[in-house]
């Protein structure tokens, strides 16, 4: 008797979601609870587990979006490959091989190859060895039957690139495959995730009223607060002193003092939160996430550090949930680590504002009127005017700015 494997309600808003990857073949034993395909909705990408042992019937191909409850796969009642069986029989023909085990383990994984997960990566090693184009042939796996686990698809990553890394002139000598002045073109399915930001990126733009106000911070307080102290607060904390900590501080407190900033429209009424949930922007492998920084208001700043961490290493492996990207009062984007110096940032809707970050550059400044150099930054809030008065905007700015020029104020909360 043949299961059916449908895909799962993943999110109340969900409708359909895209195969991205089939983690298994067509044809193979898979354990219960295996996974054996990744599927990705506009909101993050998820696996999909068997739901029996048995043998895999692919019925949906990669790149096919599904709508939730459709048939992505069967399985079919049947045993591990025939593999197992034959080594069975020659083990009764074969008796006294105990004695052959410490040449089995000097062999490579074709002389242990008693079971279906010989030479099998896991799908997060398997995820690991394609992102970095590693044969899973290559790699004698660790695991439980010799499956290979992440931790050796890790290792073998290490190793791969510590080899290459003398060959590396030749392969520059060979690398201009393509011709000079050629006009290749090259086309690939947009991702679930790619078309869902395209929509709502231009949603914004034709539904909020939206404008950016600017302003720029003297950052040196900040740098010498944590030239002084990142190596005691790394050493209590467990976790490095960055400028996302003092940001969300600051943002969390002005928009106390502005709740105009931390609303939303909803029909016809405002919704104004009286608690703080920070979004926070990161350039994901597959396209910008906004994960959440949940009563931002309430943490301390290594609180903060600690949760900017969790949730940027998150989202570099695509372990997302869409929990952690749902909601959200107010967003926080950081081009400045990508060399950034000005932009206009897009709201991320339904919220009214979003401020960005931009990179740090010695400039002339004039103080006290003197002409002197300081690591200036740019800021730019980006408001949806139907909710912003110009007066509120440019106040939480302002506000923002004073407060990142004396952190002290941050602690004494003046």
């Amino acid at each position: 008797m043949s299961v059916e494997i449908k895909v799962p309600t993943v999110g109340e808003s969900i409708t359909e979601v895209t195969l991205s990857q089939w983690l298994k073949q067509d044809g193979d034993y898979v354990e219960m609870d295996e996974n054996i395909a990744e599927l990705e909705s506009d909101k993050a990408t998820f696996e999909l587990p068997a739901e029996k042992a048995g043998i895999l019937r692919i019925v949906a191909q990669e790149g096919d979006t599904l709508e939730i409850g459709a048939l992505v796969a069967t399985i079919e009642e049947g045993g591990a490959p025939a593999a197992d069986t034959g080594d069975k029989k020659e083990d009764k023909q074969e008796a006294p091989k105990p004695a052959a085990t410490p040449q089995a383990d000097s062999k490579p994984a074709a002389q242990t190859d008693s079971s279906y997960a010989t030479g099998t990566a896991s799908p997060a090693a398997a995820k690991i060895l394609r992102e970095k184009d590693i044969d899973p042939a290559s790699i004698q796996g660790t695991g439980k039957d010799g499956r290979i686990t992440k931790a050796d698809a890790e290792k073998a990553e290490v190793q791969q690139t510590k080899t290459a890394e003398p060959a590396k002139p030749a392969a520059a000598a060979t690398a201009p495959a393509v011709t000079l002045g050629s006009r290749n073109e090259r086309r690939e399915k947009m991702s679930s995730l790619r078309k869902t930001i395209s929509k709502r990126l231009v949603a914004v733009k034709n539904e909020t009223a939206m404008l950016t106000t600017f302003n720029e911070v003297n950052m040196k307080p900040i740098m010498d607060l944590r030239a002084k102290y990142k190596e005691l607060f790394k050493e209590k904390h467990g976790v490095g002193l960055g400028f996302m900590s003092f940001f969300t501080k600051a943002v969390c407190t002005a928009l106390k003092e502005w709740p105009a900033v931390n609303a939303r429209i909803d029909g016809d009424e405002i919704v104004y939160s009286d608690f703080v949930d920070v979004s926070i922007a990161v350039s994901a492998p597959k396209g910008l996430v906004v994960p959440v920084i949940r009563n931002a208001d309430s943490l301390s700043l290594h609180e903060i550090e600690k949760a900017v961490v969790e949730l940027a290493t998150k989202a570099r492996d695509n372990k997302l949930t869409i929990e952690e990207m749902t909601g959200g009062t107010f967003t926080i984007t950081n081009g400045g680590v990508f060399g950034s110096m000005m932009s206009t940032p897009i709201i991320n809707a339904p919220q009214s504002a979003i401020l960005g970050m931009h990179n740090i550059i010695e400039r002339p400044v004039a103080e006290h009127g003197q002409v002197v150099i300081r690591p200036m930054m740019y800021l730019a809030m980006s408001y949806d005017h139907r909710i912003v008065d110009g007066r509120e905007s440019v106040s939480f700015v302002v506000r923002v700015k004073q407060l990142l020029e004396d952190p002290a104020r941050l602690l004494l909360e003046v």
